[in-house]
């Protein structure tokens, strides 16, 4: 399960927005010279994101919740954005230039199969929509801001 924890923003019959920030452990690692995640986090540090989530227990602003996908559904998401459009690239220019095609056919009916690579990718991906395995799932929730007290005087 891959777990971040995110900021509720709003809270509305049922359905919460959330943000969470880059992950806190990036540039932590000894692999930094050559990590893209953390070329990435210098370029711009600053990336918040937002998401939207279903929960039936009203939430306050500002409350923290930790929200998790499992690993499985993030790798098969990952390879189908990725793989598809590859796979369609390769097979269509594979196929043209086995048929003794000039390079700029090769050429184009590679970006066209990756094109129809991508769009394949989307199909699958709005067919997988529904299923409750690729949707984020709160497991837990921390106290509201109001709940929480301060000391002031020693």
């Amino acid at each position: 399960m891959i777990k971040e924890w995110a900021t509720v923003i709003r809270w509305h019959q049922g359905r919460a927005l959330l943000r969470y920030g880059a992950s806190s452990g990036c540039g932590s690692c000894s692999a930094r010279g050559a990590c893209g995640s953390y070329v990435l986090d210098k370029i711009t540090p600053e990336i918040e994101h937002q998401l939207e989530i279903s929960i039936d227990q009203p939430l306050e602003v500002g409350q923290k919740v930790e929200v998790g996908i499992s690993e499985g559904s993030l790798l098969r998401s990952a390879m189908l954005v990725y793989l598809s459009p590859l796979l369609g690239l390769f097979l269509l220019a594979g196929i043209l230039q086995a048929n003794d095609f000039s390079q700029i056919w090769v050429f184009i009916g590679g970006m066209i199969g990756g094109i129809v690579g991508f769009l394949l990718a989307k199909k699958i991906a709005h067919y997988w929509a529904g299923e409750a395995a690729f949707e984020p799932v709160i497991l837990q929730i921390g106290l509201p801001p109001t709940e929480l007290l301060t000391r002031t005087e020693c």
